[in-house]
């Protein structure tokens, strides 16, 4: 693996400063992380590849963030399941200054910090255990009191996306199309999610 794969599979531009590398990997990290698709080979073997990236990138580019940072990653990722077909042939995103500033929101009172986090990890029990319906009505709570958080925007998105599978897996089509439109609202320059619900629109077209 060259430093180009480390930065295609962190979907970063070559350059990236070492902020916009810590927030693709936290964000892809939650992604894929086995404790939200436990039953998803190829999520377990994207979250390793992403992670094996990261830590490539940071040897090379910030050494001195690696101890750290390499104890952290023996802890569960507390930062958005959507695996990616033919994951090297997708474009690196471009980070505009729009999604720069999105990436930077006023910081967050303690209080706001435990309730982020404690919602987080409640998110997660109810994914694995496919409550669908409970997890949209948690993360939209949290939506509401964050909105300019983009880790929450991305947490909310994949709810959805999640739940619109569920609901195409059940021929609840129309409904389905609801929360899949609702995913791209959410966290609409993520493209991983883009690649993603489109293949569920082409499930869509094949029901009907």
């Amino acid at each position: 693996m060259d430093l180009a794969d480390c930065y295609q599979l962190l979907e970063l531009e070559s350059g990236a400063s070492l902020a916009e590398i810590k927030a693709s990997y936290r964000r892809l990290a939650w992604q894929y992380h086995p404790d939200i698709n436990p039953t998803n080979q190829k999520a377990k073997e994207r979250f390793i590849a992403v992670t094996e990236a990261y830590k490539l990138l940071l040897q090379v580019t910030h050494p001195t963030e690696m101890g750290d940072e390499e104890q952290s990653q023996a802890q569960p990722c507390e930062h958005q399941h959507i695996k990616v077909e033919g994951w090297q042939s997708q474009p690196a995103i471009k980070v505009t200054r729009k999604a720069k500033q999105a990436q930077n929101p006023p910081p967050l009172s303690q209080a706001e910090q435990q309730l982020k986090r404690q919602t987080y990890q409640k998110l997660q029990q109810l994914l694995r255990e496919q409550r669908f319906p409970s997890a949209v009505g948690l993360i939209e709570g949290l939506a509401k009191r964050l909105p300019q958080d983009p880790e929450v925007s991305q947490w909310q998105a994949s709810a959805y996306q999640r739940w619109g599978r569920q609901l195409l897996n059940e021929k609840q089509v129309e409904k389905a199309r609801v929360y899949l439109k609702k995913a791209l609202k959410a966290d609409p320059h993520n493209r991983s999610l883009w690649s993603e619900v489109e293949r569920d629109f082409r499930r869509m077209e094949k029901i009907f």
